[in-house]
């Protein structure tokens, strides 16, 4: 599997890192299964939201080569949501297996054109503004729909990664991951804090 981490200016660290955590261990606990990753961005270096300077790995490549795209959130989301570089390298990542947002990555997703029809969720403070990008806008902290997972804020990007995790590998692996990072708090199989648009719950 070869996933994408989308980084961006202004982006919320932990957003990122949570995610990345979780899926890049994968590599390690299951070296057979041929896991990659690029850091990727429109320009060489980022800095996110409390100045912290990130080198990427990969510049604007087509998205379309990958088979996950993860998009963080932070402020700037806000005003990135508008701009067409942005939204025109997002969409090449259409026909990837999976897309995957934290917090107010999904605004980008949206303004991308790449929630229509689904439901999604993001950071509480924006329900409004993802309003007009799907077809519901659902208040859970993670949301499946279909190839399309969301997950509210910030540290849910943690929960996030372990339930793309357990539905992409299985649930000893998603507990072995668990358990590597001494995180108690997710557990697998249904959870109220996952809204599966398939089942509606």
């Amino acid at each position: 599997m070869k996933m994408a981490f989308i980084l961006f200016h202004g982006m919320t660290a932990l957003d990122l890192i949570g995610f990345t955590e979780v899926m890049t261990r994968l590599a390690r606990i299951r070296p057979e299964a041929d896991i990659s990753w690029d850091y990727c961005a429109l320009i060489t270096q980022i800095t996110d939201d409390r100045g912290l300077g990130y080198v990427v790995s990969r510049v604007k490549p087509d998205l379309s080569e990958y088979d996950l795209v993860f998009v963080p959130g932070g402020f700037t989301t806000r005003e990135l949501r508008y701009d067409p570089d942005v939204l025109t390298w997002l969409q090449t990542a259409r026909e990837a297996k999976h897309l995957v947002s934290v917090c107010t990555g999904s605004l980008l997703l949206g303004a991308a054109g790449l929630l229509e029809g689904k439901r999604a969720t993001t950071n509480a403070s924006a329900y409004e503004l993802l309003t007009p990008y799907c077809k519901e806008v659902v208040q859970a902290r993670i949301v499946q729909d279909g190839r399309l997972f969301t997950g509210s804020g910030v540290s849910s990007s943690i929960d996030l990664g372990l339930y793309v995790l357990e539905r992409l590998t299985d649930a000893a692996t998603a507990e072995r991951v668990q358990t590597d990072m001494s995180y108690p708090y997710y557990r697998t199989g249904t959870s109220s804090a996952v809204y599966d648009a398939k089942i509606g719950m």
